[in-house]
């Protein structure tokens, strides 16, 4: 089987291009459940393959949906480093919970995807076929704003470059994000300190902010593109007021003050370029299982490796594209063994690349604050604390 390694030396690039909301008066509306029940049905006439929220499995996970019916009405969520739970609600609320252990790079960067398979022909002739196919073209619905985000990076990452991957650049392109604002940030969020927060302020076609009053349940709706504007044409909606938006931009300013964690504020990429000698890395190494759950459920991690496999006969070969974790100890190998054979070493470089060194690469971090590894880590590692640490020590080190 030959292994070939895609990851920490991605070029810099530029997002794929998207259809941008007009720079004149931003177009509002409001919905009931009614009109997001038509929305997802006129998404579905119109050849879409709509992917949102639903209960499945004790978590909110992401899966196909036909009908708003199977959105998780009346279900919360339960978090904290290393715990989640599903807790009803009594409002009835669709979008009132924290993000669940899917992003949707499941489905713009799928987890394993046949690239291509070769036959050898009785008369010795090879015949390579490109098992890509024809890509779904998505609509999203329910993309939190952490999550616009970190599709925008995946963007420059992915799309961008000289080392494109096609198949995520031809679903990116069809894929059309409906996000739901938050309101309701969970314990295990800090997109506030990492420069985001839980507005949709770009790179959505529609955005939904739930309100739930005396006046009913509904949806503030606002449009992001040409292709939001002709959706909301084609479902029942009526004109803004006053009393639904006020209560919709609220409720959004009251949830940057609600985040349940915060990157300390310090300069990230100073930092952890800094501190490769800290000793903060052995105490960290003592506590993880270099188990890979933070890059799985991560939604901007995106390293894969290639496999090629053939049958007994050798007449069919598959290659394969599937995910790869840093935390992996044959990730880093090359001829003679692997480079980074401690989990002192492994956690180390998912940290400083996540938090500092992509800056050099893509022009950013890498993290968008939506405490999913924070949540989904088994030992219940918070990469806020660890940082408070590595500045603690530094800022020790430079007062001696």
């Amino acid at each position: 089987m030959a292994v070939t390694k895609h990851g920490e030396g991605t070029s810099r690039g530029k997002a794929t291009a998207r259809t941008e909301a007009t720079a004149r008066t931003e177009a509002t509306a409001v919905i009931d459940r009614a009109g997001l029940d038509a929305l997802i049905k006129t998404l579905t006439a119109d050849g879409r393959t709509v992917i949102g929220p639903t209960v499945r499995d004790g978590a909110v996970t992401l899966a196909e949906l036909d009908s708003a019916d199977a959105l998780p009405w009346g279900w919360g969520t339960e978090l904290d480093a290393g715990h989640y739970r599903l807790v009803r609600r009594t409002d009835g609320a669709g979008f009132a919970h924290s993000s669940g252990p899917q992003s949707w790079k499941t489905f713009l960067h799928p987890q394993r995807e046949k690239l291509w398979s070769a036959e050898r022909g009785p008369d010795g002739a090879l015949t390579v076929r490109d098992e890509r196919g024809e890509q779904p073209s998505y609509a999203f619905l329910g993309v939190r704003p952490c999550d616009l985000r970190a599709i925008a990076i995946q963007d420059r990452v992915l799309a961008g470059g000289r080392f494109a991957d096609d198949g995520y650049q031809e679903r990116r392109r069809g894929a059309l994000l409906i996000a739901a604002e938050c309101t309701e940030p969970g314990a295990t969020c800090f997109c506030v300190s990492m420069q985001g927060g839980p507005a949709a302020d770009a790179g959505f076609d529609l955005a939904l902010t739930e309100v739930i009053s005396d006046l009913g349940h509904r949806f503030f709706v606002r449009v992001g593109s040409e292709e939001g504007a002709r959706l909301l044409a084609a479902v029942p909606h009526e004109v803004a007021d006053m009393d639904t938006e006020a209560r919709a931009r609220g409720g959004v300013s009251l949830a940057r003050d609600r985040m349940g964690r915060a990157m300390p504020p310090v300069d990230l990429r100073t930092l952890l370029g800094a501190s490769p000698e800290s000793e903060r890395w052995d105490d960290l190494a003592s506590r993880c299982l270099t188990c890979g759950n933070c890059t799985m459920v991560c939604p901007t991690c995106f390293c894969t490796t290639t496999e090629e496999v053939t049958d007994l006969t050798g007449d069919h070969a598959e290659r394969w594209q599937r995910w790869d974790s840093c935390f992996d100890l044959d990730f880093s190998y090359v001829h003679g063994g692997a480079v980074r054979t401690s989990a002192r070493s492994r956690h180390r470089q998912w940290l400083t690349h996540k938090l500092s060194t992509w800056h050099d690469q893509f022009g950013s971090s890498g993290c968008v604050g939506c405490g999913r590894c924070v949540t989904w880590c088994p030992v219940g590692i918070d990469l806020t604390q660890e940082v408070a640490a590595l500045a603690a020590e530094r800022e020790g080190a430079d007062d001696e």
